[in-house]
């Protein structure tokens, strides 16, 4: 029988590369050419970081994420009130941040904390902004933006030059048409495009991709008539959904944020 080996993996920091004496660096860390870090940075087991990225004070990055080139990590947030305070910038595991993206940390006023979930793709030259939260599995393509505090929940894709407004929340599996811009929130489940944005659909390939049986899709559809195609106030739109889908925990999702939307939706 094998005894009990802890097999450490070395840390690879690039000749050139300026890393802060107070960094924490995990197992099998790898720091290109002339990238930067903070000395109150953490960087996850396995996590590699490109040439040319800065890591700054504040940054906590998990395992298994892969940042590219000239990505900027953890910078100062773009508010006016913002004195310097101490903030942080949250990132989980296994994402992937490529050229050019930017996310700032959080502000005093909002938290003081942005986070990046798990599993995430973030394309060149997205924008994460101060207290942002971003949940799993969520796709940001090229230039899409977002301004402070806005939350974007598991599974939304954001496509190419998408502008979200500061506040704004992003439900779960919805897709955002490249362009769009969004001043209200989007519904769970749903697609929008325009300037501003509006409903066009569902997102019926992401239910199905995220593995949503026939009975499920079809309760959101029917609940969906009833909210967004009905005449009905949506006061009483929400009530007759919670009564004909009181079994459905997707429908439950779909109401309830709605029911909460503080900004209102995209109709």
């Amino acid at each position: 029988m094998r005894p009990n080996v802890l097999v450490t993996r070395p840390t690879e920091i690039h000749e050139t590369a300026v890393v802060g004496s107070g960094a924490s660096l995990g197992q099998g860390v790898k720091i290109g050419a002339y990238s930067v870090v903070g000395s109150d940075v953490v960087i996850g087991d396995d996590t590699q970081i490109g040439p040319h990225v800065v890591v700054e004070d504040g940054t906590r990055i998990g395992s298994g994420n892969h940042i590219f080139q000239f990505a900027t990590i953890g910078s100062a947030p773009q508010d006016l009130k913002y004195a310097g305070e101490p903030t942080t910038l949250e990132i989980g595991n296994d994402n992937s941040i490529r050229e050019f993206a930017s996310l700032n940390r959080g502000t005093e006023g909002g938290g003081g904390v942005t986070r990046v979930g798990h599993s995430n793709l973030l394309m060149s030259y997205s924008h994460v902004a101060h207290d942002c939260t971003i949940g799993d599995s969520v796709v940001l393509a090229n230039c899409a933006t977002m301004g402070g505090h806005v939350v974007i929940e598991d599974f939304a894709i954001l496509g190419g030059l998408v502008a979200v407004h500061q506040h704004v929340k992003i439900g779960q599996s919805a897709m955002l048409g490249g362009g769009a811009m969004v001043v209200l929130d989007v519904p769970p489940y749903c697609m929008v495009h325009g300037n501003r944005a509006k409903q066009v659909g569902l997102n019926i390939v992401g239910l199905k991709r995220r593995g949503l049986d026939s009975k499920a899709i079809a309760d959101i559809k029917g609940a969906y008539k009833i909210l967004f195609q009905s005449s009905l106030r949506l006061s009483d739109a929400l009530s007759r959904v919670a009564d004909e889908y009181a079994d459905s925990e997707y429908v439950k999702v779909v109401r309830e944020f709605v029911e909460n939307s503080e900004r209102g939706v995209c109709r």
